[in-house]
């Protein structure tokens, strides 16, 4: 549970109709092969001790209290263990019958949760043998020789990790318009879990899977969804096992036509980060039960989905469909912004490189957009000391391919000059070297922008500004930045997306420019080759890209981040590496804010970004002590 990771599971046990002896057994088994497994949360079906499908039988005595005695056998079975569990169990109150859920833990009933909606149409019959719970009662009932809350307002509390509050509901408490699952998560419950006998039928699977995520996405909480199986009689129903377990919106783990455990791990560190993130998420706790659970904290054994690349959708298809969504929503922003300022042209520094390709080939389709031809985009190339004969041409061929408008400058007359102008000794090649030649191809940009009364349309990427990996008024400014929320991870991608998708001589450019070392090219060339490359000086890319998402965008702290990392990216990077680039990203990230305080305008494509006026408000001269001292000790 370290880190607010918590193993959940949904079991699925064999069982046979009405036989509530042999449905213990299984149920007592599964629980203690998942303690084995490290779980310590799990959910099991509907009236699972029973079998959903006993119908009139619901109406006999005898199984009612096979019933009750099944479950005293499961507490007893269970005593030693520290798992939490909830199980389905017919109980009667009052002369009346509930379908209800047992939370279960160390031989206690910690309490019972009614189900409020009984399905009554179709091939459902539950209004038949039971009762609605009434969701204002909260009452104290005997079973099993227990004084047991019965109730629907109940939360079940981990007293050692404040963060994980349990809720439950059953079935079709699910699937109606107002499910009990919004006020429970509004009065703070984390993970819901949700006892079901949901049959199937063609094409119901999938509808229930976007239903389990919808729901964990809308109400912001993990969500456990176990499903009955084999056992149950298909007199009329055939039922799947579809297990799911779910997460703010993402799958987690499914599985379907199997019995057994289904695992996973729950983040509610996350959850409760993300909820604090929204001002808008209710708090209606007034009028619920708490009951506090113990689990003996550890560290929690991931096996869910890390994605390495979190920028970047691991399936081709959602990632393909991806990158035409956001090279649209970048060209919609900058067509705006064209024909807001009635811009003639819209002005690209061209180096040969990642950036400045993605950025003209939005301008390109912007222009697109406007009904206008390609020659309104000015392309300048500006070579200088560090060019290469390789990314020069490059960039001549792609505003080729594009019908731009193509200029070549070269600057280091002009460089050289203002060197002389403050006397910098040329064969100094410090940063004033480096950050001379970049604010001398702004210069231009710009006043070429003047002249063709156009603007300068930026090419600086998220991981750049998130690193302040840009010169300050140099290719930090432009006047509109199109690049601003695209980290570099999801840059290569779109870049390949348009040159699979072109084809002939722009694709044939384009992959070259994929193949090309990334490189401000402010040094000097060795033989014609680059000598500069970006990522031996700030470090891999795709590590600063993992750890820019969990650090700002899920705000989790350095020692979690670099626990994922090495999750994620372990058999890419060793352990040393991972730390060391976590540090100077830390390092740069809080150093660096200066820059993004002043950004350009820039549209907003991602979930994550730094614009001062949008998603990242920071002091310039905020200290980064506390992340780095806890970096340190890892």
């Amino acid at each position: 549970m370290k880190d607010g990771f918590v193993k959940v599971a949904a079991a699925t046990p064999e069982i046979r109709v009405a036989d509530c002896a042999f449905n213990a057994r299984q149920i007592a088994g599964l629980m203690q092969q998942a303690e084995s497994r490290g779980v310590k949360i799990v959910c099991f079906p509907e009236l699972c001790i029973t079998g959903y499908t006993c119908g009139d039988l619901f109406l006999q005595r005898t199984l009612l209290d096979g019933a009750q005695d099944a479950l005293s056998a499961i507490l007893q079975d269970t005593a030693s263990l520290e798992i939490l569990a909830a199980v389905g169990l017919p109980v009667r109150k009052n002369h009346k019958l509930y379908n209800c859920a047992a939370l279960i833990q160390d031989g206690r009933i910690l309490g019972l949760v009614p189900k409020r909606h009984l399905p009554n149409y179709g091939e459902f019959y539950e209004a038949r043998w039971f009762h609605a719970a009434d969701e204002a009662q909260l009452e104290t009932v005997t079973l099993c020789d227990q004084a047991v809350p019965f109730g629907m307002r109940q939360l079940f509390s981990c007293d050692c990790l404040p963060e994980l509050v349990v809720g439950a509901e059953i079935c079709e408490d699910l699937w109606v318009a107002d499910p009990p699952s919004t006020r429970l998560t509004a009065a703070g419950a984390t993970l819901m879990l949700n006892l079901s006998a949901s049959d199937e039928i063609v094409c119901k699977d999938s509808y229930r899977r976007e239903l389990v995520c919808a729901t964990s996405g809308r109400l912001v909480c993990g969500y456990v969804y176990a499903d009955a199986g084999e056992g149950e009689s298909t007199t009329d129903l055939v039922f799947a096992a579809h297990n799911l377990i779910a997460e703010n919106g993402s799958l987690l783990a499914q599985s379907r036509f199997a019995q057994g455990l289904l695992i996973s791990e729950v983040d509610v560190h996350r959850l409760s980060q993300e909820r604090q993130r929204m001002n808008t998420y209710p708090d209606a706790s007034d009028g619920f039960r708490r009951i506090p659970f113990h689990l003996e904290l550890a560290e929690t054994a991931l096996t869910r989905f890390v994605p390495p690349n979190p920028f970047v959708p691991a399936d081709q298809g959602d990632r393909t469909a991806r990158c035409e969504e956001i090279l649209h929503l970048a060209s919609l922003g900058l067509k705006k912004r064209l024909a807001h300022t009635q811009a003639r042209t819209a002005v690209v520094g061209l180096s040969g490189g990642l950036d400045s390709a993605l950025a003209i080939l939005i301008a390109r389709k912007a222009m697109d957009m406007l009904g206008r031809p390609s020659t309104d985009i000015v392309a300048v190339t500006m070579p200088c000391f560090g060019t290469t004969d390789r990314t020069r041409d490059n960039a001549c061929l792609l505003a080729d391919c594009l019908g731009a408008t193509l200029l070549r400058i070269d600057i280091g007359p002009a460089v050289t000059q203002h060197f002389r102008d403050i006397g910098q000794d040329m064969a100094d090649h410090s940063v004033t070297f480096e950050n001379g030649q970049a604010r001398e191809r702004t210069q231009v940009l710009m006043d070429i922008a003047n002249k063709a009364g156009g603007m300068v349309i930026g090419t600086g990427d998220l991981s750049e500004l998130a690193l302040g990996w840009a010169t300050y008024n140099g290719d930090h400014m432009s006047m509109y930045g199109v690049n601003a929320s695209i980290p570099k991870t999801l840059v290569r991608h779109l870049v390949r997306f348009v040159a699979d998708s072109q084809g002939g001589e722009l694709a044939k450019v384009l992959y070259d420019i994929l193949d090309t070392p990334v490189s401000p090219e402010l040094l000097p060339a060795v033989d014609g080759v680059i000598s500069q490359r970006t990522e031996d000086l700030v470090g891999p890319y795709e590590l600063h890209d993992f750890f820019l998402y969990n650090s700002v965008r899920l705000a989790f702290p350095p020692a979690k981040v670099f626990r994922l990392a090495q999750y994620a990216l372990g058999d890419v990077y060793d352990r040393e590496t991972i730390l060391k680039w976590l540090k100077t990203f830390y390092r740069r990230f809080f150093q660096q804010q200066f820059k993004r305080s002043c950004l350009p305008d820039g549209p907003k494509v991602g979930s994550v970004t730094l614009s001062p006026r949008g998603d990242w408000r920071m002091p310039s001269d905020a200290v980064a002590r506390l992340w780095l001292e806890e970096a340190e000790s890892l």
